[in-house]
Parts: structure tokens; sequence; C-alpha cells
């Protein structure tokens, strides 16, 4: 199973991020220039946004479940 995390220092948090509207499922939200937020109730694991992050600050993680 893969889980979405978001590598902070890698973000540079001074743009509206790329992501948040490449989200197929609207899992990715973001306050004024902060990192996003990701909301695990709506996120399918898709990769959609990870591939998407210019700066790889979006990655699909490999979890036990």
């Amino acid at each position: 199973m893969k889980k979405l995390k978001i590598i902070v220092d890698k973000c540079p948090q001074n743009h509206k991020c790329p992501s948040v509207s490449i989200c197929p499922v609207g899992a990715l939200s973001q306050k004024e220039f902060e990192a996003p937020t990701i909301d695990y109730s709506k996120c399918i694991s898709c990769g959609k946004c990870s591939s998407f992050c210019p700066k790889k600050a979006l990655v699909l993680e490999e979890v036990e479940e």
C-alpha cells in the first residue's frame, strides 16, 4: 500500500501549488502559499500530484498495512 507524503523541506512555499488542481479527488488543499495538506480520507494514492510536482515535494511511499 502506498501513502502520499509531503516533504516540506523540498516545497518552496512561495507560490500556488500546481499539484492541488491536478488531484482528481480534491485531496490536496493549500492555505495561501504554505505547503499543501493532504486529506487522507479522500486521497486514492493515484500518484498524479507526485508526478506533477516540479520540486518532487509530494511522494508516494510504500507503507505496511
